[in-house]
């Protein structure tokens, strides 16, 4: 992981800018299209991981301002800014919507806080997210979000990056034990799927960034400890209440989903 107050490098791989090429953008240099293209070559399909993990998510904002009361998020890890961020989605639903974005990559730092200078209900906040005290209370998480009130917090893509020696599981029980009942959890992990596929493309993971774990289902589970998981459960990010005018669809009216789409999940979960 790169910390706060270091430079751009581009001799070195990120997984921000490697998921931005994933997803077609273009802020990425050599390096990064190199791993990106690792994927793409010896692990045709794994594209389509980056793109159903974002899909879910945008359904994910979506159904929470459109369902309930919550008009303020916490975007742990956000990475680099794309299509349907997620203040774009929440505030499409209701303009009056608050975001703070996490991440340490000084890249997404810099496109982040150029994206929304403008935008008076959103904060980019420089903090490591294993340090979630330092990102409660940092200055600008304090400006925007009441902590009194229900919060969104968001956990896209991002837990499967801590490993289990840094306690993925205290990280999302502190934001837990932090904010008030009726808040919501999104959360989408790399899930284990016991076939060459998810070994390779771990390894693949682990060599470049030295970090990187797929976790089963049930051990997902267990990251959302204390919090009431809401239907479908956890499942294919494709699968978490999809748009039912997506294709294909087989004559029982249920999705066919690839290898590839099987290996990241998705879960909303809500605190009692």
């Amino acid at each position: 992981m790169t910390y706060e107050g270091s430079s751009i490098d581009p001799s070195r791989p990120s997984i921000a800018r490697v998921y931005d090429y994933l997803l077609g953008g273009k802020d990425n240099y050599a390096v990064d299209r190199e791993i990106g293209d690792v994927f793409k070559r010896d692990l045709p399909g794994s594209v389509a991981i980056a793109f159903a993990n974002r899909a879910a998510l945008t359904r994910a904002v979506g159904e929470i301002v459109r369902t309930t009361d919550i008009r303020q998020f916490i975007d742990l890890g956000s990475g680099l800014p794309t299509a349907d961020n997620v203040h774009q989605v929440a505030q499409r639903h209701d303009p009056d919507t608050r975001v703070v974005y996490v991440d340490i990559d000084p890249q997404v730092l810099v496109h982040g806080r150029a994206l929304l200078e403008k935008d008076d209900r959103t904060r980019v906040v420089a903090v490591d997210v294993r340090d979630p005290e330092a990102i409660r209370t940092h200055p600008d998480t304090r400006d925007m979000i009441d902590f009194t009130r229900p919060v969104a917090v968001v956990f896209s893509a991002i837990l499967h990056h801590v490993n289990d020696d840094e306690d993925p599981a205290g990280i999302v029980r502190y934001w837990r034990e932090s904010v008030p009942s009726g808040s919501y959890f999104f959360v989408s992990h790399f899930r284990s799927g016991n076939n060459p596929e998810t070994q390779e493309a771990e390894k693949v993971l682990q060599q470049t960034f030295g970090r990187g774990r797929w976790r089963t289902d049930a051990e997902i589970a267990s990251l959302l400890d204390g919090l009431e998981i809401l239907d479908p459960g956890i499942v294919p990010a494709p699968l978490w209440r999809p748009d039912q005018t997506e294709t294909p669809w087989n004559n029982s009216g249920e999705r066919q989903l690839t290898v590839w789409e099987h290996l990241i999940a998705a879960a909303l979960a809500r605190k009692p």
